[in-house]
């Protein structure tokens, strides 16, 4: 999940605050943990907007056991203080929080606290709260079988599809998702079939356009995703491409500068190509989003890996199983 604060609102910090709070008693294994990672969330995003003064992006992913917060701003920047720092006869450093907090007291309460400086300016800071989520259920949501929109008519001569086409199927894949959910995890449900609808198009699109039949190779999952984002205006390009994963850069987002404001959009970014790369390698697929617009960065990255990412990336990696074997290109192609 990502927010964005402007910077100039403090009372902002609050409700994010509670929105935060909200979510970790709805999904806490134990909600009495709660409030100390509400302590940390509220000192951490605090003291970035009051440092910054500007926008300040903060993403909460919780795919492990315990939630990872991080705060990106883009200000001057600053460094974790050393044992050099601390004063004779003093217990702890007088870090910048007022009353004697701030990341002293995160340190305390987090399982770990890294600050870096950002490449495009400013601080990123990351955390894990210290709060265990609850059981619960994996998403892999079917390829659709009918209804599927864009139609492949609608395919350009140039390739791909045009932005209305775009957003217009994301609209209509939404609606039919949520009259078919129902539950407590509906959002996930709906965020996750979209992104496998559309990807899904859009592979078939590149495929009647180039004629291949059978499992893409790791260079034409490259083409099909820049090809995809040319058409509806992104400027995506390719980094690198071997075996094991396609890494690519981007210096426009096909949403405009409205995505500084809702970073959640990049997700659908991971969905299309993520569900792509599954449907075309066996063991599934991962994406990391490195770098992103959408929270200040000047351009994004975006790695796409089959199978697993690598142990460092993994816990920001966003896994995809693909389908069943039976709708594998590669048995489609032998068969």
């Amino acid at each position: 999940m990502d927010w964005y604060l402007s910077g100039d609102e403090p009372a902002g910090v609050a409700a994010l605050r509670h929105q935060i709070r909200d979510y970790l008693v709805r999904h806490a294994d134990d909600a009495t943990l709660v409030d100390e990672a509400e302590l940390v969330v509220q000192e951490l995003v605090a003291n970035a907007v009051e440092h910054a003064r500007g926008p300040v992006w903060v993403n909460l992913s919780w795919l492990e056991d315990q939630p990872d917060l991080v705060v990106q701003d883009l200000g001057a920047g600053f460094e974790m203080p050393g044992d050099e720092d601390t004063a004779p006869g003093q217990d702890r450093p007088d870090l910048f929080a007022e009353g004697g907090r701030g990341l002293f007291l995160v340190t305390h309460l987090a399982a770990y606290l890294d600050v870096a400086a950002r490449r495009g300016g400013g601080s990123r800071v990351e955390t894990r709260l210290p709060v265990t989520r609850a059981p619960s259920r994996s998403i892999d949501p079917p390829r659709p079988v009918t209804g599927a929109l864009p139609g492949l008519d609608e395919a350009s001569p140039a390739g791909g599809f045009d932005r209305e086409s775009f957003l217009r199927a994301l609209v209509v894949q939404m609606s039919q998702a949520l009259e078919q959910t129902a539950g407590p995890d509906t959002a996930e449900d709906v965020v996750a079939q979209v992104g496998s609808a559309v990807g899904g198009q859009m592979e078939a699109e590149y495929r009647a356009a180039r004629r291949i039949v059978g499992r893409l190779s790791p260079a034409q999952l490259a083409e099909c995703f820049v090809r995809l984002k040319h058409a509806i205006q992104g400027g995506f390009h390719v980094v690198d491409v071997d075996d094991d994963k396609i890494v690519l850069g981007n210096t426009r987002c096909p949403f405009g500068s409205a995505v500084r404001t809702t970073p959640a959009l990049c997700r659908m970014t991971s969905a299309v190509f993520g569900g792509i790369a599954a449907h075309n390698t066996r063991g599934g697929a991962s994406v990391v989003l490195e770098e992103r617009i959408a929270v200040g960065d000047p351009g994004c990255r975006v790695v796409v890996y089959a199978g697993e990412a690598p142990a460092a990336s993994r816990r920001f990696a966003h896994r995809y199983l693909g389908p069943a074997s039976s709708t594998d290109p590669e048995d489609a192609r032998d068969a």
